[in-house]
């Protein structure tokens, strides 16, 4: 998964096609136990573009779009926010796919 690296590179990908934007950090628990899933879910959901957001990297950036929990994800096509998966709740492989699919 992509890292990202600014608040540029994010306005530009969101402006993309399909992005998702996950926000984790290293010290995250729930973060670090659907990280050997991901690869997965991004092969399943080939159709997304995934980018990985240090929450600690980029607090600015997760108060301004009210990621208050972690692991969370942010979906965008063409600059429209599409979908939010925002809690600071465990997330299994399934629940992410049907998020991803309900999109």
């Amino acid at each position: 998964m992509e890292e990202l690296k600014s608040m540029e590179e994010f306005n530009t990908l969101k402006n993309s096609s399909k992005v998702v934007f996950m926000f984790s950090a290293d010290w995250c628990g729930d973060c670090r136990f659907i990280e050997p899933i991901m690869p997965e879910i991004e092969q399943e959901n080939d159709d997304f573009k995934f980018v990985h957001v240090d929450r600690d990297a980029f607090i600015d950036l997760c108060a301004e779009l009210a990621i208050f929990g972690i692991p969370s994800f942010l979906a965008y096509e063409e600059g429209e926010e599409i979908g939010r998966f925002v809690s600071k709740d465990r997330k299994t492989k399934e629940e992410i796919n049907d998020f991803l699919a309900a999109l």
